[in-house]
């Protein structure tokens, strides 16, 4: 498999996911602003999207969409438990927590990371994300480890690569200490540490 990438950005998680089950795979970065590999390769050929990240499967197949890739590689090796079986309440529990990343933490983040944004959209911006850790600090407070419980998932993975981007972005999660303490135990787990050593984040 090829896992198509930039530096800290949300393949992040799916980096994270790909060593958790101890797959085999290629890492290419991605300049999506130029739309080419590092290699030179047109992404645009590879995800016509023309944003990380895709995983290139290998039938040839490609996938895109964080939240899709990470439950793929989460069912493709079921032993991992990193996602709980297909029609329980505990899999619906899991796509509720990838969706709200998807839809909430991540898109209140864009400002951020964008070139026209003004200075009035990133404290607006900066709102929203309070907003986010806010509710997901509650989420915490009955002293779960992890989003469903006492085991790591691929939901664990995306929230805590997004979540990560408040220490790029000036945000400091001290005001949040359950988030902040999700931060801390996912980043210390050894897979993290080899994918953002791999990625050059630490």
């Amino acid at each position: 498999m090829k896992l198509y990438y930039k530096p800290g950005a949300c393949p992040l998680a799916s980096h994270i996911a790909l060593l958790e089950v101890g797959a085999a795979f290629e890492l290419i970065e991605v300049d999506t602003d130029a739309g080419l590999t590092k290699s030179g390769q047109d992404y645009n050929k590879i995800n016509p999207k023309g944003y990380v990240p895709a995983l290139e499967l290998d039938s040839g197949e490609v996938l895109t969409e964080g939240a899709s890739i990470l439950q793929y590689i989460a069912d493709q090796y079921p032993q991992s438990d990193l996602a709980p079986v297909s029609g329980t309440i505990e899999r619906a529990r899991l796509h509720e927590h990838l969706n709200y990343t998807s839809s909430e933490l991540h898109k209140a983040f864009n400002p951020f990371f964008s070139s026209v944004a003004s200075d009035d959209d990133k404290v607006k911006a900066g709102a929203n994300v309070a907003s986010k850790f806010d509710y997901l600090n509650t989420v915490f407070a009955d002293g779960r480890a992890y989003l469903l419980g006492d085991n790591f998932s691929v939901a664990d993975a995306y929230m805590f690569a997004v979540s990560n981007w408040s220490s790029f972005v000036g945000i400091d999660l001290k005001k949040w200490p359950n988030v902040a303490a999700f931060v801390e135990r996912v980043a210390n787990r050894p897979t993290t540490q080899s994918a953002m050593k791999a990625e050059g984040l630490i």
